[in-house]
């Protein structure tokens, strides 16, 4: 729905009201279904977000022309948190409570997630978050479509070890929750698979970092020990640009220090020279260049919608498809937008992924997924060179770190708990 035709419904209902007719802008309230969009549109994620945004239209649009969700139209209400972490959690509140919207589809970055967390516990809301992220948390309100770290981060650090030999490890990433998190359960997989402590270099830059001579500079004398190196990078948003640029600056090349991305996908490498990047790695669970009927379907859909021949797909992309056809599932099977209905629903539903698989939706709120690495090519796409036979299953909780190794997550009754310790036979608490 229009701004303008918003204003003139919100005009409509006003009247009514003040005509005494307050029954009708009850049943008006009714006729929609709110999907709220909680996407950055601005600001250092705009570059990941914008995108996200506009496949939830896409969606939405779909599903309306298909004839909605219980007999209702759904209607979109966009909000632009701008890369504002604090903000993130301000105009979540606002969805809720003041657009009662029946589910949000939103954040990118782990902190925007934390930041709107409690939020969604409070007003009991549900949150469908798409992005791979560090685990370490299990909310009943949210439901994780993007990949845990055993279905990207300890994949693709086993890729390298195996097939390139990688000895050496640079672990580069954005200073926030995210990529520490994940930073630390690879320290502590790599050093469990016996790679001493000096052979792990780990350096954090801010968002939007710019300026990366002396960090290749010291990156490039780590990987001159004469062992094998590569870098394992947790960079978002638009740093990756000036990074790889650098990086071609000083001469290093995939075959001699191969950097495997986690935030780099196909909407990021449309802003970029792809020429230095050739050979370079990103670790994902889906790629344009997957070949199946549904990702064909799809991609012609999207580049129609945009009208843009160019416009590109990627993983959160179809982390969002997957997600929204599973709370279309739930919702019709349950018969109402009611969050708890809603939330035990959810858990079972299955829905074909975009590569020609199925995705499942788990007891801990995660995805069943296939794990993918890419090669970039000089057009911006990725070769897949390597992926898992079969689909892994999401896991809340680290098996490498000492505090999570004992702990699983399971929503249904009478479970229904996020950290369920085996080892004492406790739960700790939602989120925790």
């Amino acid at each position: 729905m229009s701004h303008f035709s918003s204003a003139l419904t919100r005009t409509a209902a006003a009247l009514a009201v003040g005509a005494g007719l307050a029954w009708g802008t009850a049943a008006h309230a009714a006729d929609t279904i709110k999907v709220g969009i909680l996407h950055s549109l601005s600001g250092t994620m705009a570059i990941s977000e914008t995108t996200l945004k506009d496949v939830m239209l896409m969606l939405i649009e779909q599903q309306n022309e298909a004839g909605g969700v219980l007999g209702k139209q759904l209607e979109a209400v966009v909000v632009d948190p701008a890369s504002d972490w604090p903000l993130f959690a301000e105009k979540a509140r606002e969805l809720i409570s003041n657009d009662k919207v029946a589910v949000v589809f939103g954040c990118w970055t782990s902190v925007s997630r934390k930041s709107v967390l409690p939020v969604f516990e409070e007003l009991n809301s549900l949150l469908f978050y798409p992005v791979q992220y560090e685990g370490e948390e299990s909310s009943k309100n949210v439901f994780y479509t993007g990949a845990a770290p055993n279905q990207q981060a300890v994949p693709a650090v086993d890729y390298l070890m195996k097939e390139a030999e990688v000895e050496r490890w640079v672990l580069a990433g954005t200073d926030y929750v995210y990529p520490r998190t994940t930073n630390k359960i690879l320290e502590a997989y790599l050093k469990a698979k016996g790679v001493a402590e000096e052979d792990i270099m780990i350096n954090y830059t801010p968002f939007g970092h710019s300026d990366w001579q002396t960090i290749v500079a010291s990156i490039k004398e780590f990987a001159s020990a004469g062992k094998k190196t590569a870098v394992v990078s947790t960079i978002n948003g638009d740093a990756n640009v000036p990074f790889y640029k650098e990086l071609a600056n000083q001469g290093i090349k995939a075959e001699d220090i191969p950097v495997v991305a986690f935030s780099v996908g196909e909407e990021e490498l449309a802003g970029l020279d792809t020429a230095p990047l050739v050979g370079h790695l990103a670790a994902w669970n889906y790629f344009q260049s997957v070949e199946s009927d549904e990702n064909d379907a799809f991609v012609e859909a999207w580049k129609a919608y945009t009208k843009n021949p160019d416009r590109v797909s990627n993983d959160p992309m179809e982390a969002h498809v997957i997600g929204f056809k599973m709370w279309v599932q739930a919702v019709e099977k349950a018969g109402t937008t009611d969050t708890d209905a809603v939330a035990d629903a959810m858990i079972g539903i299955s829905v074909p992924n975009l590569s020609g698989g199925t995705a499942t939706m788990m007891p801990n709120h995660h995805l069943t997924k296939p794990v993918l690495i890419g090669e970039v090519q000089d057009d911006g796409q990725f070769e897949i060179v390597w992926e898992t036979p079969g689909t892994v299953v999401g896991d809340a909780w680290s098996d490498y770190l000492p505090g999570s190794k004992d702990l699983i997550s399971d929503w249904r009754k009478p479970m229904s708990c996020g950290n369920f310790n085996v080892a004492t036979g406790k739960c700790g608490g939602q989120g925790e």
